[in-house]
């Protein structure tokens, strides 16, 4: 099965020579998303725990265009500035899975695009 391009007007769109997202091998793997609103393009939520809620709601939109929810998401890697934030962060994030959440990593990094505080970056399998 070739590759396949997932795009959506109901997330960010791509702001450099990347996809939103690449289904391959029945499994969707989803672009670093920052807390962009797809609406105006603009950043949204000045908290780590705001910009978490629009991160996920960007990652659901991407999800629903494959035909997938976040109940299909295997790996999610977070990427953050302040593991201060880690458990703000975490609040929101759990709100998003009802059980059996993904496996996950997160990271903290110097910087993040445009000065946000969280990126995440997601995989769903898909070929079921």
């Amino acid at each position: 099965m070739p590759k396949k391009i997932i795009a959506t007007n109901k997330a960010p769109a791509a702001v450099g020579p990347y996809s939103q997202a690449v289904l391959a091998g029945g499994f969707l793997f989803i672009s670093g998303q920052i807390a962009i609103d797809p609406k105006t393009g603009g950043l949204t939520g000045g908290s780590s725990a705001e910009q978490t809620k629009r991160i996920m709601r960007n990652i659901a939109a991407i999800l629903d265009e494959a035909g997938a929810s976040v109940s299909d998401l295997v790996k999610c890697d977070i990427f953050v500035t302040d593991l201060g934030q880690f458990k703000a962060i975490n609040d929101v994030y759990a709100q998003f899975f009802d059980t059996q959440p993904p496996a996950r990593a997160t990271i903290q990094v110097s910087a993040l695009p445009l000065g946000v505080d969280v990126e995440i970056a997601a995989v769903a399998y898909v070929g079921h």
